[in-house]
C-alpha cells in the first residue's frame, strides 16, 4: 500500500461536463467542473445558485443566481452528481390529501 490518500469519489469522468453539487446548510449549485483536488475542493465555472426558499430554507425555489467561477470548499460538499442523464421525478412518499 502507498502512503498515498485518494478519494473516494472518481472525479475525473466528470471534468468539463455538468455537475450538481450540494452543500452543508442547504445550498446548491450547478456548473461545469473545472478542477478538484484530494480534499474534495471543486472548481465550477458558469456555476449558478438554486435560491432557497425563505419560509423553508431547506427547500429551493425555480429562482436561481448566477456566480461564475466559483470554489466549493471539500469540507462543505455533501452531495456531487452530473446533470447529463438526470431528471427530476415525483416524491413517491409524500401523501396528497383527500378531498
Amino acid at each position: 500500500m502507498s502512503g498515498r490518500k485518494e478519494t473516494v469519489l472518481d472525479l475525473a469522468k466528470f471534468v468539463d461536463k455538468g455537475v450538481q453539487v450540494k452543500l452543508t446548510g442547504g445550498r446548491q449549485v450547478t456548473g461545469t467542473l473545472k478542477g478538484y483536488d484530494q480534499l474534495l475542493n471543486l472548481v465550477l465555472d458558469g456555476a449558478v445558485e438554486f435560491v432557497r426558499d425563505h419560509d423553508d430554507p431547506l427547500t429551493t425555489t425555480d429562482q436561481t443566481r448566477p456566480l461564475g467561477l466559483i470554489v466549493c470548499r471539500g469540507t462543505a460538499v455533501m452531495l456531487v452528481s452530473p446533470t447529463d442523464g438526470t431528471e427530476e421525478i415525483a416524491n413517491p412518499f409524500v401523501q396528497t390529501e383527500a378531498l
